[in-house]
């Protein structure tokens, strides 16, 4: 486990940095950053808030960015501009003379959350019960260390929303039957694109500890844990429809951890980056309505002002965890690394971090060539 002296976590924010001025805290940030110059890099993923994420050297999704922190071998201090998981898979990743940095430990993610290794352990033992030694594990990398770590240990991987077709393509010929958590909506979206029924689907409550089915469970060869995205999933069937009567040219992208009913709706359906490079390489004057967090979708709007660009619910906002992140937060747990006074330092045990490093290789392993290599590098830094 990676120590350092003086370390004190959760911290809250002093007062002191909540009424600065925004043009001086940008100016701290600057000069912090070139005092600090290659022991310090910041990855910022891409729902962060604009404040912030112009002082990100690069930003992408969360498993490109703790990759980057990994290949970064110079940087000492790695400032996570996204949520808790996201740090910890950098922390597995980088080696032990390298610190992991969460500005507000408050920022969480709420799938994650929704699967704990408590309730785990309790489901894989009825699992067994039920099935045998059938099934493997798989988790979305939107998950904690622990559920990753577990995954590693019965013999699964982690997946993402851009490989999760060839990971679970993979696990059935380890297994006929799979666990997929936290995320139901990418698990059932992404069997049935490889034909597999809904009626061959399980979910699995870790509230009630049962299995949501009618039928014979015999039947089944996916288990989808009862978790999902509170962002992705506010997008409906209802924004879906009011969107094409308003304008019946639009193209509607969304992300896979939408609904099924959704994702069927759309013209596009797939991962952050996917939804990205769609945008980019979008003809000029094409319109688009977009199922994904929305300071994404903003800073499409602004990057592509030659298409017209929208939310597809336009009551939708911003991730509520993700945005945790601000700009006294950055500079606070800058002027601390300066001060060599480690706040919020994110660190995974060892045996955890073990079988977790496990589940993220074997994905790793088989799918280099399915992950996306692109990342948005906001400076002129090059890390890959």
């Amino acid at each position: 486990m990676k120590m350092l002296e003086r370390i004190q976590n959760n911290q809250v924010l002093p007062q002191q940095y909540k009424s600065l001025d925004r043009h001086e805290m940008e100016k701290r940030v600057s000069e912090i950053k070139e005092k600090l110059g290659s022991r310090l890099f910041i990855p910022g993923h891409h729902y962060q808030k604009d404040e912030v994420i112009q002082f990100a050297d690069a930003t992408g999704d969360s498993l490109q960015l703790a990759r980057l922190a990994q290949s970064n071998q110079s940087a000492k201090f790695i400032v996570f501009l996204g949520v808790h998981f996201m740090a910890e898979t950098a922390d597995i990743l980088t080696n032990d003379d390298q610190i992991v940095i969460l500005p507000d430990m408050r920022a969480g993610c709420s799938m994650a959350d929704m699967a704990n290794i408590h309730q785990l352990d309790r489901a894989w033992k009825k699992m067994l019960e039920q099935f045998e030694d059938t099934i493997l594990p798989l988790t979305y990398v939107n998950s904690t260390a622990a559920i990753k770590a577990f995954c590693g240990k019965h013999g699964g991987a982690t997946v993402t929303s851009s490989n999760a077709k060839e990971m679970l393509q993979w696990a059935f010929s380890q297994k006929s039957r799979v666990l997929f958590l936290p995320d139901q909506h990418l698990g059932r979206n992404t069997a049935f694109d490889l034909g597999i029924n809904l009626d061959e689907m399980a979910v699995w409550d870790p509230i009630e500890d049962v299995f949501e089915y009618e039928g014979d469970l015999n039947k089944v060869k996916v288990i989808l844990w009862k978790g999902y995205c509170s962002v992705h999933e506010k997008f409906t069937v209802q924004n879906v429809n009011d969107i094409r009567a308003k304008d019946p040219e639009i193209n509607v992208l969304v992300h896979p951890e939408c609904t099924h009913e959704v994702v069927r709706l759309s013209d596009f359906s797939g991962s952050t980056n996917f939804i990205i490079d769609t945008i980019e390489k979008a003809p000029a004057k094409s319109k688009w309505a977009i199922g994904t967090e929305m300071n994404l979708v903003n800073r499409l709007i602004s990057m592509h002002p030659d298409k017209q660009i929208e939310s597809l619910n336009p009551n939708m906002c911003p991730c509520l965890t993700m945005n945790r992140i601000d700009l006294p937060h950055l500079l606070w747990t800058l002027d601390n690394i300066v001060g060599d006074n480690i706040h919020n330092q994110i660190s995974v045990d060892e045996e955890t971090a073990s079988f977790a490093q496990i589940a993220l290789t074997r994905m790793l392993e088989r799918s280099l060539k399915s992950l996306p290599e692109k990342v948005i590098l906001v400076t002129q830094k090059t890390y890959i």
